[in-house]
């Protein structure tokens, strides 16, 4: 959001914005909140690299996002807002296809490049190895290591199902706990207060929630 951007975004009339709808609702990058709703618009011809000398600039679709800021209350106090406030999503491309088609292109490409940065976090980081076949146990490790997280993050709670793999290693892995052996059974103390007890017994099947000790769970 350059001032050049800028300029181009609140040019566009109110009448070229159209409605679009996820069919699941998808984070918002500054807030990581789920929307469900925005609204799309385009400059069909947009100059990028304008300051760049004349060889260097590139002509093509400026689309840009609008959803609704919602840290700004609709109404204070008896008085109603007097105009929506938005923030502002654009991206350049030359992608040629419909308006409303190719920002959702845009974000099943940002959700790819999401998971892309949050596995070069975790075992993709190992990659490349010089080893052919060591690469390959390492994409599988994470595969495997990414699914099983993914799937826990939905069990374990809302906040944790759009969690980071380190997020989730960090809450749901690496746990406090210590392992007790009686009577051929395994029992596994957490502390009292520890902040994830909750999240962390949602993952658990329901035959072993239900604490036997205070500080058993």
């Amino acid at each position: 959001m350059n001032p050049s951007i800028k300029r181009a975004v609140h040019s566009i009339p109110d009448d070229a914005w159209q409605q679009i709808s996820y069919p699941t609702a998808v984070p918002d990058p500054e807030t990581g909140e789920l929307i469900s709703d925005a609204e799309v618009a385009e400059i069909p011809e947009y100059t990028a690299f304008a300051s760049r000398k004349k060889a260097e600039r590139v002509t093509a679709r400026l689309i840009v996002r609008r959803v609704r800021d919602l840290a700004k209350p609709a109404t204070v106090g008896e008085q109603g807002e007097l105009f929506p406030v938005w923030r502002y999503h654009p991206f350049f491309t030359d992608n040629p296809a419909e308006t409303l088609q190719a920002e959702r292109e845009h974000r099943h490409h940002a959700v790819v490049e999401q998971v892309i940065a949050d596995s070069k976090a975790s075992a993709l980081a190992h990659l490349p190895s010089g080893k052919f076949h060591a690469n390959a146990a390492w994409l599988i490790l994470w595969a495997m290591a990414y699914n099983l997280l993914r799937a826990a993050g939905e069990l374990a709670s809302a906040f944790h199902a759009r969690a980071t793999t380190a997020t989730l290693r960090a809450h749901l892995v690496h746990v406090p706990a210590r392992i007790a052996r009686s009577a051929r059974r395994l029992t596994l103390h957490l502390p009292q207060r520890w902040p994830w007890q909750h999240a962390w017994t949602h993952c658990s099947p329901p035959s072993t929630r239900r604490p036997r000790h205070p500080d058993v769970h």
